[in-house]
């Protein structure tokens, strides 16, 4: 392998020379865990844009030319379009602020400006990263990419989750089933309105998310080092806002406070607790599929999840329910990096949280997972499941605690002994009735009747 040597202020580094990056890239490679975690691409891909808006804005203010404004947006583009992925090779393992992150941008970019035009020197810092600092432009990057994903990538599957399971309420609406409390007998609840509370769950999700989401709009771009705005001009952080919004179709405007944007992340803590939040409930819903489905013989079996696969490697015909393993799992993990989150939030110190790059990659994990997962969980389980009738209607006409709805007519007391009586003898409420004779069977049909309980 060949090498280049590149200089930084410590002195000479060798870098690969069919490597795009430069001396700070090099040396985080050097000093840092490697093949480990990767630093997200939506976050690369985030400083980039912020790299570009920003050539546009120093152009605008009269402190880039427009020679080099226009070959750091064409590398910006270049970039974006997703040809050199393979040249930012940090990880999440490096300095808390992401600047070598940040350096790896400039870097990249700066080298691929000055291939489009060898006459015209651009440099990483006094250009690329004019008017800028780490310390502003990596947590405005951590907003974008988090905005972006939730948009266009959870909302979206969650619109769809909601859809599927409306429909499922709708069509067992009629459906009616012994209610379960404490996983015992309880009265009776349609499956339809068994599914409607699943569906409301993701619904009022859907808000709390979006909110949590709406809310990363400020951005602390401007602040540079540490919220003062040195070094970057009047009105920088608006026409900033403004480009940025412009290149990612998101709502962004300068922070209420820049202070607080670059000491705290705790807007992006909400949003993860919403993710958090979230997953509790598909944790419960996912079980409640496994306890309704479990059997086929021997199990409750009151719904049929569609057969995916294969569930033994020994015994034959065994069919399991591996989207719900596999969305449970997903819920354990983004209860898991929601302690992350908050915990690196609560370490930040003075004027910069130096946690921030384990921050972003909790969250877009959380993110792809909690997408990509309920997707699959939505095509692969939801939207093939069938109620079995027939088992519904044993596990009602058996059910003891239809004996409810009497006892208004017959007393509390009484109506415990009937069901105690019944279950004792293994009989059926009616016909215990008949041998204690509270009612007659003319008052005990129309009083016991599941369809008039729901």
């Amino acid at each position: 392998m060949t090498y280049r040597t590149e200089f930084d202020s410590l002195g000479p580094v060798e870098i690969p020379a069919d490597k795009l990056w430069g001396a700070q890239t090099q040396r985080s490679l050097n000093n840092f865990p490697q093949n480990v975690e990767l630093m997200p691409k939506d976050q690369v891909r985030a400083v980039v844009v912020i790299k570009k808006a920003a050539a546009q804005v120093n152009l605008k203010l009269g402190k880039l030319d427009e020679k080099r404004s226009v070959l750091i947006s064409q590398a910006c583009d270049q970039v974006l379009a997703g040809d050199y992925d393979d040249q930012f090779p940090l990880t999440v393992w490096q300095t808390g602020s992401g600047t070598q992150t940040n350096m790896n941008v400039n870097e990249v970019i700066a080298h691929l400006a000055n291939q489009l035009d060898s006459n015209i020197a651009v440099h990483p810092n006094d250009h690329v990263n004019m008017s800028q600092s780490s310390n502003d432009v990596f947590p405005t990057a951590m907003h974008i990419a988090v905005m972006a994903k939730v948009k266009n990538q959870l909302l979206p599957v969650m619109a769809d989750l909601v859809e599927t399971l409306n429909d499922l309420a709708d069509t067992y609406q009629d459906v009616v089933k012994t209610g379960r409390t404490h996983l015992q007998d309880a009265t009776p609840i349609s499956l339809g309105q068994e599914i409607s509370a699943w569906a409301y769950a993701v619904t009022s999700h859907q808000q709390l998310i979006s909110q949590a989401n709406d809310r990363l709009g400020g951005i602390p771009i401007g602040g540079t080092a540490v919220g003062t705005g040195l070094n970057a001009p009047a009105d920088y952080d608006t026409l900033m806002s403004q480009a940025l919004t412009e290149l990612t179709g998101l709502d962004l405007y300068p922070t209420d406070n820049k202070f607080y944007g670059l000491a705290s992340k705790g807007f992006l803590v909400s949003l993860h607790a919403s993710l958090k939040d979230f997953a509790t409930d598909i944790y419960k819903i996912a079980n409640d599929l496994r306890f309704l489905s479990s059997g086929p013989r021997t199990g409750i079996g009151e719904i049929s999840l569609p057969a995916n696969e294969p569930g033994s490697s020994i015994m034959p015909g065994k069919v399991n329910p591996t989207q719900i393993e596999a969305i449970t799992m997903i819920c354990g993990q983004v209860l898991g990096n929601d302690v992350t989150v908050s915990f690196a939030n609560s370490q930040g110190q003075a004027q910069l949280n130096a946690y921030m790059p384990v921050i972003i990659y909790n969250l877009v994990q959380s993110i792809e997972l909690l997408s990509q997962g309920l997707a699959g969980f939505n095509r692969n389980c939801l939207q093939g499941i069938q109620a079995n009738q027939e088992k519904i209607s044993e596990y009602l006409d058996q059910s003891l605690m239809l004996v409810t709805a009497l006892s208004p007519e017959i007393g509390y007391d009484q109506a415990a002994e009937l069901a105690k009586y019944a279950h004792k003898n293994q009989l059926s409420l009616r016909a215990a009735n008949q041998v204690l004779g509270y009612v007659s069977d003319e008052v005990f049909d129309k009083i016991v009747d599941p369809r008039r309980m729901v």
